[in-house]
């Protein structure tokens, strides 16, 4: 039983690497549709001045964000593209937070 251990470990190891190794890939377009469906949420509520703001920046950083992920020649320029859309959701997602419905 011993002597299979490293093949079970080998296996094992090539199992893990199938589920992580996509979950790592670039998903610009998920994070760029996740800002977008965020603002659309936002901008269906009744906006303050301050959350109008929010929403307007969060406008801009997805169109950044579609210009790295568009443009892109290098992993940083994906890399870009998804932190940009994540805050472009996470400033949506503020405004719709101290707006009322």
């Amino acid at each position: 039983m011993v002597r299979f251990w490293p093949m079970t470990l080998g296996a094992a190891l090539c199992l893990w690497c199938a589920a992580v190794v996509p979950a790592l890939a670039w998903n610009c377009p998920v994070q760029i549709k996740a800002a977008e469906d965020a603002i659309k949420r936002a901008e269906a509520m009744k906006l303050s001045p301050e959350a109008k703001g929010l929403v307007e920046d969060a406008k801009r950083l997805v169109a950044e964000a579609k210009k790295h992920h568009i443009d892109a020649k290098a992993k940083i320029d994906h890399a870009n593209a998804m932190w940009k859309a994540k805050a472009a959701q996470a400033e949506a997602e503020s405004a719709s937070a101290i707006s009322t419905p």
